[in-house]
């Protein structure tokens, strides 16, 4: 994507004031959850006296999407076909088969037309999405003016005893740097590039700063190149750091790690053991568990009774009926310029009724994010009540296999994103040391990156784990997806430095002020303040060190 050729029509059509999209129904989505506009004054984002903003660093999940592939959409499409064959649909179930049919056409064409989404179809963001990143650019423009003028300007407001401590910092031997890192996943990456966008819409000057720094080589070339395939990393695009970014599926083939005394080997061993976790049969069967609960089957039958004629329903239960996302698809825009041939991979199977509510849930998850998109209202297919059934399972789901998981697994669900809070740090020890060449370091990926950072940050409410007697519930647990990882989650640390050359941290979650561990609390830099002291929260993240 090119800032430059974006940037004049970003500033024509945003302005600091936009607002999201207006949500009519704001719950039960979980990690599908819509980015919530955050409500914080301006005293509650205040520096203490004497401090000022050096530094700022983000990691952003991307915006809000459509679906990631063909699957429960065409996998529900088929068993509405079926029934319709065997005229077993309700008038609700006929309106259905219409919606499911505007949602594949909207997932197949998402991001046509749209400038910078190189390449239309499932897995794109959303005009929602591309929103949610564009403001949250803007609002952190807004919260640190200072950090992003030109070198020497001046910012409206700024008293003179500010602008002396400002020409008191180190000065760099050229513009600050922007650096700009994604996990390489398109949607991630252009999260990134419509963030940028912003910032660049509102102060040009900044284009030059952002840097997209060279894709990590990989450390075993001469093994990946005789496993078969091509070199790996070779065809990553600049920014593209999987270590610290898509560290939940990193492969021996792509991304091997041998060296024990590489920084990187503990992150990849880390790695390889989570998904040896998500493989396990212990993990397999907790997961039947959760699908196996009285409420859970209770809430799909009077789901699939009001879609479905009682006879259909029946046979769908006692295993008589099954579907999968096979077949061929082939949408074509409006305007008859694109085109989009898609065939199902069968491996998403629908043989009972709680496989259909599912599949039904997934659908009217994603439709919360794609209000620009589609033109249907998934929410008459699912009566609140039945809805938060889902939902909760949805969160125990991801409570197992993303969150901080069980007890006796220790760090296992997130040891992995130790490099990516090392990475953090080595930033501020660079800005305490007097390194000024870092401006920003924004980071884009995915909730699987956020969620364990947050357990690893040991963020309360975001990091209890329970023991395996305990089952996941609601009452057993404050863990709950849409607060953890919405869409456009993030974390960002912003750095503030006074006169004596102190730095101070101060963590914004979701862009509200939140505190580190508990065990931190001594380091703040007064009781009850949302600022640290930088050397003493380092020591106690890094004991060791």
């Amino acid at each position: 994507m090119r800032l430059r050729q974006l940037a004049v029509a970003t500033a024509l059509t945003l302005t600091l004031c936009d607002a999201l999209l207006p949500l009519a129904h704001a719950q039960h989505y979980q990690t599908k959850t819509p980015y919530p506009l955050p409500q914080v004054s301006a005293a509650d984002l205040a520096p203490p006296p004497g401090y000022r903003a050096v530094h700022t660093q983000l990691l952003a999940r991307h915006g809000s999407r459509g679906l990631t592939g063909m699957k429960a959409d065409l996998a529900l499409y088929r068993l509405v076909q079926l029934a319709q064959q065997e005229q077993a649909l309700t008038p609700l179930g006929h309106a259905l088969a219409a919606d499911i049919w505007k949602m594949m056409q909207a997932n197949a064409l998402l991001g046509y037309g749209v400038a910078g989404i190189r390449k239309p179809g499932y897995g794109n963001e959303t005009v929602q999405g591309i929103r949610e990143h564009q403001q949250l650019a803007q609002r952190l423009y807004q919260r640190l003016p200072e950090l992003f003028q030109p070198a020497g300007a001046s910012v409206a407001g700024t008293t003179d005893s500010a602008a002396g401590n400002a020409a008191t910092e180190p000065a760099a031997a050229s513009p600050r740097q922007i650096l700009l890192l994604s996990s390489g996943k398109d949607r991630a990456v252009d999260s990134g590039e419509f963030f940028a966008q912003a910032l660049v819409a509102l102060q040009p000057g900044l284009l030059a700063q952002i840097v997209r720094p060279a894709a990590l080589s990989p450390r075993s070339s001469a093994r990946a190149v005789t496993s078969g395939g091509p070199a790996p990393g070779t065809a990553r695009p600049p920014g593209t750091d999987r270590f610290l970014l898509y560290f939940h599926k990193l492969d021996a083939r792509a991304d091997l790690v041998s060296d024990p005394q590489d920084p990187l080997y503990a992150g990849f061993q880390a790695s390889l053991a989570y998904q040896a976790w998500l493989r396990s049969a212990t993990l397999q069967q907790r997961l039947a568990d959760l699908k196996a609960q009285p409420q859970l089957e209770s809430a799909a039958l009077q789901v699939v009774n009001r879609l479905f004629q009682p006879g259909f329903v029946r046979a769908l239960a006692s295993g008589q009926r099954q579907v999968s996302n096979t077949g061929s698809m082939r949408f074509t825009s409006p305007d008859g310029q694109f085109t989009n041939a898609l065939d199902g991979d069968g491996e998403t199977v629908i043989n009972s009724p709680l496989d259909a509510a599912l599949a039904l849930y997934e659908l009217y998850a994603a439709a919360a994010d794609m209000q620009h998109e589609l033109q249907a209202d998934f929410h008459r297919y699912l009566p609140p009540a039945q809805a938060a059934s889902f939902a909760a399972y949805e969160d125990a789901v991801s409570f197992y296999t993303k969150g901080p998981g069980l007890r006796e697994n220790g760090p296992l669900n997130f040891a992995m994103a130790q490099t990516l809070l090392d990475d953090f740090f080595n930033e501020l020890d660079a800005i305490a040391a007097g390194d000024q060449h870092h401006l920003a370091k924004l980071r884009f990926a995915h909730a699987e990156i956020i969620i364990p950072m947050a357990a690893l940050l040991g963020l309360k409410g975001m990091s209890e784990q329970l023991p395996a007697s305990t089952p996941y519930g609601y009452n057993s647990s404050p863990w709950r997806g849409e607060r953890v990882a919405p869409m456009a989650a993030n974390i960002q640390w912003d750095a503030y430095r006074n006169d004596q050359g102190q730095v101070a941290v101060r963590m914004l979650y979701n862009e509200q002020p939140h505190d580190f561990k508990p065990g931190c609390d001594y380091a703040r830099i007064a009781p009850h303040s949302h600022f640290y002291d930088f050397s003493r929260l380092r020591r106690c993240y890094r004991p060791a060190s």
